[in-house]
């Protein structure tokens, strides 16, 4: 995060791809993910290695599910309110902080161009280099705008996001940031606020606290797709790693977890048993009904928000929450140090 931001001229209908996370990158990820999460206690991995081809396309008919009401609720919420949001942030660049399809990115967009300040252009941020290549020629095509493609790991690759010399809209959807546990979270927000200009404003998806019943249908839908998605990661590691995961013989398991504030997913061994993970070199054993942690997705409270975006710099300038209180959208500015 110490290098200078690039300075990228806007050019209407030109794309530019800037990658910084290559096969060879992610592959030694993943290894390095494995080897310290199969050796921990409890053992786990984290959510990123879900999305391959097949995970995503699990994902979108998650999406589609009757009891996941994240991705419904936050799309209404943007087609209400994304002209306010766009006139309030005043910035003609939107920067989409794990874009993958971008089919809300076109709300946005469509708010930003209808805004005083107009659009210039689009940058994309995401790990997966095909799907984002196909978004941004499409964002283009569509809408004759500058699109700059950052292929990276939000983590390490924030300062590839380029300087285009007029006010920018960094957005965080889907919630995304509930999957960080508490430091990660706190690091990534002042990761975000350090690449911030003064007139840059930040909006970031939060999904709230509610009844715990919704919260564990929305991660255990009677069709049983979150289940297979889960169990997917057994099947990235089998393709990847060389492992001998039977993906049949773990239970998916979501719970909730009141102290943190979070819905847990989980993979738990039906049986005893030996698994060969020959591309890190290891042979990790499970007990009948040990789990693999797998992901996190904390509910927010609204001012718990606001304190986290205080504690990294930024504070809060509005924000919008749907007719039933389920899910926050909100905008912040950067303060000045």
């Amino acid at each position: 995060m110490t290098a200078p931001p690039v300075h990228r001229p806007l050019v209407p209908g030109e794309v530019t791809v800037d990658v910084r996370l290559r096969r060879a990158d992610l592959r030694k990820a993943l290894k390095d993910d494995a080897r310290s999460g199969f050796a921990g206690t409890p053992k786990s991995m984290p959510p990123v290695w879900f999305y391959d081809e097949r995970g995503c396309e699990l994902y979108e008919q998650i999406t589609r599910l009757d009891e996941y009401y994240p991705f419904r609720t936050e799309r209404e919420l943007l087609a209400r309110w994304a002209d306010d949001i766009a006139e309030m942030a005043g910035a003609s660049v939107l920067v989409e902080l794990g874009s993958g399809t971008g089919e809300k990115t076109r709300l946005l967009l469509d708010g930003m161009a209808a805004s005083s300040e107009g659009l210039a252009g689009y940058v994309a941020f995401d790990v997966a280099e095909a799907t984002l290549r196909e978004a941004a020629d499409a964002v283009a095509d569509d809408l004759g705008i500058a699109v700059h493609a950052v292929v990276g790991d939000l983590r390490r690759h924030l300062d590839a996001v380029p300087d285009v010399g007029v006010p920018r809209l960094f957005a965080f959807l889907g919630s995304t940031i509930g999957n960080l546990p508490p430091p990660e979270r706190h690091r990534f927000l002042t990761d975000v606020r350090r690449v911030l200009a003064p007139a840059d404003r930040f909006l970031v998806a939060t999904d709230l606290v509610k009844p715990v019943e919704r919260l564990l249908a929305a991660y255990d839908d009677a069709a049983g797709v979150t289940a297979e998605f889960n169990r997917n990661l057994l099947h990235v590691l089998n393709r990847e790693l060389g492992a001998n995961f039977v993906p049949e013989r773990f239970a998916h398991v979501a719970l909730w977890d009141e102290p943190s504030s979070w819905v847990e997913l989980r993979l738990r061994a039906t049986e005893d048993m030996r698994v060969a993970i020959p591309g890190v070199d290891m042979t990790v054993t499970f007990a009948a009904g040990e789990d693999l942690h797998t992901e996190i997705s904390t509910k927010f409270r609204t001012d718990q928000v606001a304190a986290e975006l205080d504690e990294a710099g930024m504070a809060v300038i509005d924000r919008w929450v749907d007719p039933h209180g389920d899910y926050l959208l909100t905008l912040a500015r950067p303060v000045a140090t």
